[in-house]
């Protein structure tokens, strides 16, 4: 039996140690290519560089009007940025009157300044490259779901168009001629096309329907770029900010230092302080960190400096759970009780007081994330995973790691689990 607890440590080791190594280099066996975790993760804008600006827009209206006019103008932006080149641009709403545009890792700020502060255009072409209609002919654009239409089976989901007076004329006139010939109607935003529609049929009350293979996403994505033609109102600039790329990897470097630096102090304590649980401990650690940098890999959260810290303070907080779990152990072992006893005894009185605690941390958390933005939101993001790590790895890996070093070090004393 302790040989096969033995082989199974080992093993346990042998695999925690590969991740770690393929989360620091990476591994590639011919084809097969993992990246590291440093490569895979999404760095913010104050670690990877870039441009942030904030912008206010100048109207008096609110409610659900101002919610729709900064529904069009974050998807005019969103659309405007998207040709830049930027990965995962960070456009949010905020205040309910203003933008938030952070774009990580763009190298050319005056571009991007630009290109947020130009005014759309929207434009609907005909085949001869000609501008039927623009923008402002455009009187709304929705989203309808039409059902028992035989001839459209599997493209229920449409977007609607209706002009201006002025407009319905001459939309009539070049649909009656494109219509025999089913030509296509080009649909440009910032010359970039957005919706090429083939013309079925004369359209001449100015109401036309754009069908295709949508689904709600982006039908709502389509209408909403559709009737927002340019910047409903007027955009102030209240903040703009360059973050130089070699700032931002500088504080990386450094925060990953330090938190490199508190892990190891955090061990050193833990395996004096209390032996051999301090080792199961500090093995437990290792696995958080591995969970929660993952974990933010797949969900593709972005790590920011306030995420660094985040972090770091849910180590703390691991370990803190630990150190509930360890002295209720040595309080069980002071009462004269077997080593597997106290443990069993000490995880199971110590699991309500972890739990509350990380309850209530779970809570700030989710406010954070819900209510914050930008650095704060990934604060809080980095914040949760962590707890949820922690739990994970405190009160189920560490027991089970616990029992299975008490199995192998059967004839070890009191003392080797920190009872003085």
């Amino acid at each position: 039996m302790k040989s096969k607890n033995i082989f199974i440590l080992t093993l346990l080791l042998l695999v925690i140690g590969l991740v770690c190594y393929i989360a620091i280099e990476g591994l590639s066996i011919g084809n097969f290519i993992i990246p590291s975790a440093g490569e895979s993760i999404d760095l913010g804008l104050d670690l990877k560089g870039g441009v942030y600006v904030l912008l206010e827009a100048q109207t008096d209206k609110t409610g659900e009007e101002l919610k729709k006019i900064m529904e069009q103008s974050k998807a005019i932006i969103t659309n405007r940025v998207d040709g830049l080149g930027v990965t995962e641009p960070n456009i949010v709403i905020e205040g309910g009157n203003r933008l938030r545009i952070e774009l990580a890792g763009l190298k050319d700020a005056e571009e991007a300044l630009a290109m947020i502060g130009k005014t759309a255009q929207l434009q609907f072409v005909n085949p001869e490259g000609e501008v039927i209609i623009t923008g402002k002919d455009v009187k709304d654009s929705r989203v309808e779901i039409i059902k028992n239409n035989p001839e459209m089976i599997g493209q229920n989901i449409v977007v609607t168009l209706e002009f201006n007076d002025s407009a319905t004329k001459v939309f009539f006139e070049e649909t009656e001629r494109l219509a025999p010939t089913k030509g296509i109607i080009k649909i440009m935003l910032d010359n970039n096309v957005i919706s090429a529609p083939h013309v079925s049929v004369p359209i001449p009350d100015g109401k036309g329907i754009i069908t295709g293979n949508f689904d709600m996403e982006s039908a709502t994505k389509l209408a909403t770029l559709i009737r927002a033609g340019a910047l409903p109102v007027e955009m102030k600039t209240l903040t703009t900010d360059v973050v130089g790329p070699t700032l931002g990897m500088n504080a990386l470097e450094r925060s990953i230092f330090c938190g490199a630096l508190a892990l190891l102090c955090i061990f050193a304590f833990m395996i004096i302080y209390y032996r051999i649980p301090g080792i199961v401990a500090s093995i437990a650690l290792i696995i958080y960190v591995l969970i929660t940098v993952y974990s933010m890999i797949i969900i593709n959260a972005k790590l920011t400096l306030p995420g660094i810290a985040a972090l770091i303070l849910s180590i703390g907080m691991a370990v803190d759970a630990n150190v509930i779990i360890f002295e209720r152990i040595k309080d069980e072992l002071r009462e004269g009780k077997t080593i597997r006893t106290s443990i069993n005894t000490g995880f199971n009185i110590a699991l309500r007081t972890i739990i509350d605690s990380n309850v209530t941390t779970f809570i700030a958390g989710a406010v954070l994330v819900y209510f914050g933005v930008g650095p704060i939101r990934g604060f809080g993001v980095t914040l949760i995973i962590g707890i949820v790590a922690s739990m994970l790895t405190a009160v189920l890996f560490s027991k089970h790691l616990l029992r299975l070093f008490a199995s192998i070090f059967d004839k070890a004393s009191n003392k080797a689990y920190g009872l003085r």
